[in-house]
């Protein structure tokens, strides 16, 4: 038996590690699975004993027996007494071994390329870029770091605790207005204007899943979808992907220009309308109240459907948020997007549409085919933080530590770029739109801070013939961290400039 085939197959496959917290039992049944996967061990092959294999492996026959019994339990080998052990298949107990012929290098890798013809989407192309570099400029993200991590573990264990959570596990009606909505819209009606109901509302997972659901039932192959001169790339790739023609409208000081719509547009031709009143993305601008209602007016004339995203109304630093569009909107022209829970882990925040009841009913039956099972321990956690006011506390004091970082970083460019950028100090948000005059290249920027340690995405460069800027996100840069991206990206630009 020594030589046999099946036990030189063995010594080749099987490649156990005693330092892995895996028993080697399952470390060796999973191989041997692989191996049977592969036809490298064909149906109706005997395995060998329990002593060989022990030998074979260098391991204790009573780890032997449990490799067996692990594969019998699976259905992967019948043990028959005094017999032996057999890779399931009866009829073909004596069918002989085809993996030798094949490549044994090819038992632990996977297959680099479908076997068949599928749709590729270029829209969907990965924007994502990686960088070794120890400090980067991202478009606007918060810090996770002022996440309460020791407050919300007990809040956690708590809420898992609840015999009211462990109920709903089985619920069967997915339609039913929870308690979370009713709690959610509670909290919007009273801290951003709203008016609305359960019924107006469904959350989801991020708002670019919100989008995604909304344009699923909005918009078909062909429809023009109109965006700001300089757009979210993020909302782009999922208009693109539905099919839309993107058509860009010039955006100035009072945000997006509404005289450009009426001049180069006709009734009936325009889908929708996509903004951000509040930050516009990425120049930062807050479209004017003037604006705001001429939009208003004009959705309903042309019957278009305006998506708001409002994707940082949450960190005002000075003066009132102005409310939504939505909130003005008597027509039902107006679909809302907006993020709950932003100073907290991605795991706990969470996305939101506001619209009429019948495009949310549509919504809730396409938000069942693609998540289903929802996060009932999400919903119970953000649940008791509202009723708490804990969300609202944390959000005061997040906006706190941002307003500071956002005074620090205006000082630092007044220091170091006041000759060679532009810069309006925003209200909110967790980004600065910095246009640099003399205009330079973007991307020799880029290349010359990676030098410095320093990474600048592609996603937050723009350059064209009018504009040279970058939209500069340092939320999640503490203040001294601040410091020396300022210092790199200077050091950076000054040898863009002697080149």
């Amino acid at each position: 038996m020594k030589d046999s085939p099946v036990n030189a197959l063995f010594k080749q496959l099987i490649n156990l590690d005693k330092s892995k917290l895996q028993p080697l039992y399952i470390q060796a049944s999973g191989q041997i699975i692989n191996a049977i996967q592969r036809n490298y061990l064909s149906k109706g092959t005997m395995l060998p004993g329990t002593r060989v294999l022990s030998k074979l492996l260098n391991v204790h026959r009573n780890t032997t027996v449990a490799i067996y019994e692990e594969l019998a339990s699976q259905g992967w080998v019948e043990i028959i007494p005094n017999k032996g052990t057999f890779v399931i298949e009866p009829e073909q107990i004596n069918a002989k071994i085809k993996a030798t012929s094949q490549k044994l290098n090819e038992v632990f890798t996977y297959a680099k390329k479908t076997g068949f013809p599928f749709q590729e989407s270029f829209h969907l192309a990965s924007t994502i870029q990686f960088s070794k570099t120890k400090y980067s400029i991202n478009d606007g993200k918060p810090d996770l770091r002022l996440h309460p991590v020791h407050q919300f573990s007990r809040w956690y264990s708590a809420s898992m605790k609840r015999k009211t959570l462990i109920n709903k596990w089985n619920r069967s009606d997915p339609f039913f207005n929870s308690l979370f909505q009713a709690q959610l819209c509670n909290y919007l009606n009273a801290t951003r204007g709203f008016h609305i109901s359960p019924n107006n509302i469904i959350n989801t997972r991020s708002t670019e899943m919100s989008l995604y659901v909304v344009s699923q039932l909005l918009i078909k192959q062909n429809d023009i979808v109109l965006v700001g001169h300089l757009s979210n790339y993020a909302s782009n790739m999922i208009f693109q992907q539905t099919g839309a023609r993107i058509k860009t409208i010039p955006v100035d000081q009072n945000g997006l220009n509404i005289e450009y719509i009426k001049k180069h547009f006709v009734k009936h031709s325009i889908r929708c309308v996509y903004i951000c009143a509040h930050r516009d993305y990425p120049t930062v601008v807050t479209l004017s109240a003037t604006r705001r209602l001429e939009l208003l007016q004009l959705a309903k004339e042309y019957g278009f459907a305006i998506i708001e995203d409002d994707y940082d109304y949450d960190f005002q630093f000075e003066g009132s948020a102005m409310l939504p569009m939505a909130c003005s909107d008597a027509n039902g022209m107006v679909i809302y997007l907006g993020k709950l829970g932003q100073s907290l882990f991605p795991s706990f925040q969470i996305g939101f549409v506001i619209a009429p009841e019948n495009l949310i009913s549509e919504a809730k039956n396409y938000l069942e085919l693609i998540d289903k099972q929802g996060d009932l321990i999400q919903e119970q956690m953000l649940l008791e933080l509202i009723n708490e006011g804990e969300i609202y506390r944390l959000t005061k004091k997040s906006i706190v530590t941002y307003k500071k970082r956002r005074d620090v970083l205006c000082n630092l460019l007044t220091t170091y770029f006041i000759d060679n950028a532009q810069w309006e100090i925003p209200s909110g948000g967790l980004a600065i739109w910095l246009q640099f005059q003399p205009k330079i290249s973007l991307l020799k920027l880029a290349k010359e801070a990676e030098k410095n340690d320093l990474f600048l995405p592609k996603t937050i460069l723009y350059q064209n013939k009018n504009t040279c800027a970058i939209r500069f996100g340092f939320g999640h840069l503490d203040e001294h961290e601040i410091e020396f991206v300022i210092k790199k990206l200077k050091k950076a630009y000054d040898a863009v400039i002697l080149k």
